[in-house]
Formats: structure tokens, C-alpha cells, sequence
């Protein structure tokens, strides 16, 4: 209508000076343009427009002055929001009132009383917009509007779904504590049907080699990639990551921000595969990327053939309770030849490829790359050739294996920690002062009581000591006569010692009687 309008009065104009073949054209012009009847367009055109009266609208009942009372209360709260605001209104107008600092009539406290949250909100608009307007606000940008179109999908959604949906998630090899800098990225995928586990390794977290990765595990895997749920990462939320399953038929779903339990699948890999064969070392740089990519590579078969699992089949609350029932423990591969979702072909090549398998051999070497990755984590870069020994022989690795045990953890990427003896005290000596004392009564007194040594120490000390230090005595005594019985071995043995070593001297014989000995006619005279 406001077009119509203004095309009215703009042509109107023109056509009242007009000549008879001049109103014709713009009439013609004026039909087509505004899809008035013919008739309609002339009355229109030769109206002249008359001045508008206004109408007189409603009375504003929230005024300046309302506003005014409203911007002292918003910054006497903090300038927080119109709902927080709404609420504390009542009480902060009675708490200024009564102490002097806000004087308001009674309308225009009923007013403020009676106000509403958006109503507030439209009056601080201009307000809060000059307040801020030098304060940074966080960016939407395109990842936030990739998450709200990106559906979110909880632990209790996947039901029973085919093989081929994917959780995926990184676990960063820092070193336990987070620090500034790129450091090597494990890429987690697992298949939640089967528990089919993908690792591969990034020298630091990129979209770009999300999208590759995605690509070659999806060329390895044993059925088709169907959907892949993914945590709020800007890694997973892109376009470039967006668009390709959109592509390809993907389907991209999200977990809740802050919610693991939503990932629990590849959670659950993130320890039981990726920190049990990697540890926590810190890794960094491309040299560390390519010894951990070595490690996947023989550890994915070995995990997916050879490692059953096992995988929850129900779980009921009772209250506080939970019960949770599992199936029987299988290897994800046992799970993907009983899908029926699976073509035979397949199902034949992955037989006779687990029938070429040897898992002795497998298992030999991850222990060989699990100890070129700790070399690259202790020392920061690649083992070289030279200082790396050969790989073990076959027959030697199950002959160690019988008494590995013994030597505790085996897997260089979980070394022992030293541990240090506890030597120095982390609390104040309450028998500093007067520990010589009880000592002196200890020497004179071997047999006497911990319970009597205290009754003498707190009568002699009322003021420093009291009940609390009975036990911290009674240590202090057992300590003493511990160290004091192992002196008084150490001495008798010594001393044994000492007289062994006499006697032998003892009776050892002298040079002049060895000569003696030896030459029995020196001594006749001739």
C-alpha cells in the first residue's frame, strides 16, 4: 500500500497537468504498473492528495521519566539483563528508598513495579548499545550457524543402527599438561554397530586433514560410511567438512557441548586404544606424526581382528541404581561377518585376510613401534636408524613372553615413574624443643611407655603440648628404638667380626716360623 501510494501521488501530479493524449499514456503506464481497474486509476489519478491530519495515538505510559528511574536501577544492578532486572526491581527500589538514595512517587513506582522484561529490555536498548559499544563481542560467524543446522544426537539415539555410522574425536598427545603449541592429534573414529576402530595421527588439528582422513578411512573400511557424530570442534564444524557430507550423502550429526556421555563409543576407545598403545608422552612435530602413523598402521588390524569388546546391551535406573547388561565380548570383526547388511563378498575377504594373520607377529611389532614412539617422545624427535636395534626375532618374542611378566609393565610407551623416598617432614616438629630430653629418659629408661613419656612431657610442657600429640609419640619412640636395636647389631656383629679376625691373626704363623719350618737343621750347631 505504501508503494501504491507513493506512485500515486508521484504520477497523480503529472497527470492532472497532462493533455488529454498525455492521460492516456500515463494512464496506460499507471494500469500496468499498479493493476488498478481502468476506472479506478482515472479517480485515483485526479484526486488530489490531501494533507494527512495525524491520529493521535496512545498515551506512552512508560515516559522519559520512567526510563530516566529505569537507568539508574539497571546501573545501580550491575547492568544485567531485563529478566534479572525485572526480578530485583521490588527490592532494590525499597533498599534505595530506605537508605536516601532514590526518591520516586508513588505512580511511577507502581510503574516500575508493573513493568515487563522485554519492555525493559526496549527502553535500555540504545543504552546498553552506547554503554558496550567498545567492548568485543564474541562473532557468530559461519561456525556457529554450521552447528545450529548440524542436528544433535544423544547416547540414548542410536538405538541399533547398521554398520557405517562413525563417532569420531581427537585425543591430543601433550604431555599430560596443556601447553602453548601444536602437538600431534590421534584421529579416533569408531563404528558404533561394531566397535570397528580407525586411529590415525595429525601433526596438529586442521579441517583440511579431517577431510582427508575421512576419505581414506572410508576407502578401508569394510562397509560403507554413512554418517559421522562429532563434537563441537571448529575442526568438524566448518563448510569445507559441511559441504562434503552434504555432498556425499553423509550423514553429520553433533553432540551436546559438554556432554561426553553423548561420544561414550569413541570415548571409550580414546583410553582403551589410543592412550593404552600411545600413553601420555608428548609428541610434536611431523617427524613424531609419521613414528605414530606407523604404530596405527600395524595396530589397526590387530585391534579390529584380534581384540573382542564389549558392547552394552541394556541399561535400567532403579532409582540411584543403574543396571547395565552386555553382550557377550566379541572383535569387530566377529560383529561385521554376523551383519546381515554386509555383502558375502566382503565377508570372504575379510576371512581369509584374518587366515593370513599372525597376531604373535602383529603383537611384536607394536612393541617395536610403541619403542620408537617413546624414543620420539623422551627425545623430541625421530629414533635414528643406527640407534634403533633390529627387529626381534619371532621365535626369541614367544620365548619372552612366558616370563615378561616379571619384569612388570613391558610397553615402552608406559614407562615406571622413579619413585622418590619421602625423607623430609611436610609439618612442624611438635618434640623439637624437647625430643633430647626424651631421649635422655629413653637411655636411662629403655623399657618405659610412649603413654608415661607423654604424661612426663605434657606435665613438664602444660602449655605445648596436650592429648593430640600421644600418637605422634608414640611413632617418634618405635622409630627411635628401631634405629636404636639396629645400631646395637650392627655393633655386635663387629665386634664378632673383629674377634674372628683376631683369632686368625692369632694363629696364623709368623715369616720366622715359616723359615723355621722350612729349614729344620738352621738351627743345630755344627
Amino acid at each position: 500500500m505504501t508503494t501504491r501510494r507513493e506512485l500515486t501521488e508521484a504520477v497523480g501530479e503529472r497527470y492532472r497537468r497532462s493533455d488529454r493524449n498525455e492521460k492516456r499514456e500515463i494512464l496506460d503506464e499507471f494500469v500496468e504498473v499498479s493493476g488498478y481497474h481502468r476506472k479506478h486509476a482515472i479517480r485515483v489519478l485526479c484526486r488530489e492528495a490531501q494533507p494527512s491530519e495525524a491520529k493521535p495515538g496512545p498515551q506512552r505510559r512508560y515516559d522519559d521519566q520512567v526510563q530516566a528511574a529505569l537507568i539508574t536501577l539497571w546501573e545501580a544492578a550491575d547492568r544485567i539483563c531485563g529478566k534479572r532486572l525485572k526480578a530485583l526491581i521490588p527490592a532494590l527500589i525499597d533498599s534505595m528508598t530506605r537508605h536516601g538514595h532514590l526518591t520516586l512517587s508513588k505512580q511511577l513506582r507502581q510503574r516500575l513495579n508493573q513493568i515487563s522484561a522485554a519492555t525493559i529490555d526496549r527502553l535500555l536498548r540504545e543504552v546498553r548499545e552506547q554503554a558496550f559499544a567498545g567492548q568485543r563481542r564474541r562473532a557468530g560467524g559461519v561456525g556457529n550457524a554450521i552447528r545450529r543446522a548440524v542436528p544433535i544426537r544423544t547416547f540414548s539415539d542410536w538405538k541399533d543402527p547398521l554398520p557405517g555410522y562413525l563417532e569420531v574425536d581427537f585425543v591430543e598427545h601433550c604431555g599430560g599438561t596443556r601447553i602453548d603449541g601444536d602437538f600431534v592429534h590421534s584421529f579416533a573414529m569408531t563404528d558404533v554397530a561394531t566397535g570397528w576402530t580407525e586411529c590415525l595421527a595429525m601433526p596438529y588439528r586442521s579441517g583440511a586433514l579431517v577431510l582427508q582422513h575421512i576419505e581414506r578411512v572410508s576407502r578401508a573400511l569394510p562397509f560403507p560410511l554413512r554418517g559421522l557424530d562429532c563434537d563441537n570442534d571448529t575442526a568438524f564444524m566448518n563448510e569445507a567438512v559441511f559441504d562434503f557430507c552434504k555432498a556425499t550423502g553423509i550423514e553429520l550429526t553433533r553432540s551436546r557441548a559438554y556432554k561426553k556421555n553423548d561420544q561414550a563409543w569413541v570415548e571409550q576407545k580414546n583410553g582403551s586404544v589410543v592412550r593404552r598403545l600411545v600413553g601420555y608422552g608428548r609428541l610434536r612435530g611431523l617427524a613424531a606424526t609419521g613414528t605414530l602413523a606407523s604404530l596405527y598402521e600395524v595396530s589397526r588390524l590387530y585391534i579390529n581382528f584380534f581384540q573382542p569388546s564389549f558392547k552394552l546391551k541394556s541399561k535400567t535406573r532403579h532409582g540411584a541404581r543403574v543396571t547395565k547388561h552386555y553382550e557377550a565380548p566379541l572383535t569387530p570383526l566377529e560383529r561385521v561377518l554376523r551383519s546381515p547388511s554386509i555383502p558375502e563378498p566382503i565377508k570372504r575377504r575379510l576371512r581369509a585376510r584374518f587366515r593370513a594373520l599372525d597376531p604373535l607377529d602383529l603383537s611384536r611389532r607394536m612393541r617395536e613401534a610403541q619403542q620408537h614412539v617413546a624414543q620420539c617422545s623422551a627425545s623430541g624427535t625421530a629414533p635414528a636408524e643406527t640407534q634403533t636395534a633390529g627387529p626381534i626375532p619371532l621365535a626369541d618374542f614367544l620365548a619372552s613372553l612366558g616370563t615378561a611378566w616379571h619384569d612388570g609393565e613391558v610397553r615402552a610407551t608406559h614407562p615406571r615413574k622413579a619413585r622418590v623416598a619421602h625423607t623430609w617432614r611436610s609439618r612442624e616438629d611438635p618434640f623439637e624443643h624437647t625430643w633430647s630430653t626424651i631421649q635422655q629418659w629413653l637411655e636411662n629408661e629403655p623399657g618405659i611407655t610412649a603413654r608415661k613419656l607423654h604424661e612426663s612431657v605434657v606435665a613438664m610442657a602444660p602449655a605445648m603440648y596436650s592429648s593430640a600429640q600421644l600418637r605422634t609419640l608414640q611413632r617418634r619412640v618405635k622409630a627411635w628404638r628401631s634405629n636404636r636395636a639396629r645400631e646395637l647389631v650392627t655393633m655386635i656383629l663387629g665386634g664378632a667380626d673383629a674377634v674372628k679376625a683376631g683369632a686368625a691373626t692369632q694363629h696364623q704363623p709368623s715369616p720366622q716360623n715359616n723359615q723355621e719350618r722350612q729349614s729344620p737343621g738352621s738351627n743345630i750347631i755344627p
